[in-house]
């Protein structure tokens, strides 16, 4: 089974890093949607099916915990996986994220196996599972 991925970051280059990523990590991706901030995934979530989320934290207009939140109070949404991608330090707003019903959070810079065994866990796949045939590895 491949997995619908919505990448949420207001960074275009970040965005294309972590769909590297997950490519090189042969995470068995669907299809690899993109959004700029909180209220564009709210957008994106209402014309197209995702199975996951990864988002950043810090975004304009709607961050990552303003999604959280939004998504925690949709019936529709509220149990879809959102693991947060972030430079975030600070370990009471990282606890914060979880308490909004974050599933984990992967801090930059990680590799593609992280993401591969992260996502893995998330999503109740054995690694070997969700995975496709793919050894190459890089630092992001």
């Amino acid at each position: 089974m491949s997995y619908n991925i919505l990448i949420v970051d207001d960074s275009r280059t970040m965005r294309q890093v972590i769909k590297k990523a997950l490519s090189l990590s042969g995470f068995r991706v669907g299809e690899c949607l993109e959004a700029g901030n909180g209220r564009e995934a709210l957008e994106v979530l209402s014309r197209a099916w995702v199975d996951l989320i990864l988002s950043d934290i810090h975004m304009p207009e709607m961050d990552g915990f303003g999604l959280l939140q939004a998504l925690r109070e949709d019936d529709h949404w509220q149990d879809l996986p959102v693991v947060m991608i972030t430079t975030e330090a600070n370990e009471q707003r990282l606890q914060q994220a979880m308490a909004l019903g974050a599933r984990g959070y992967i801090r930059k810079p990680f590799t593609p196996e992280n993401i591969r065994s992260f996502l893995a866990h998330v999503m109740g796949d054995r690694v070997d599972d969700a995975i496709l045939d793919n050894d190459e590895g890089c630092d992001f």
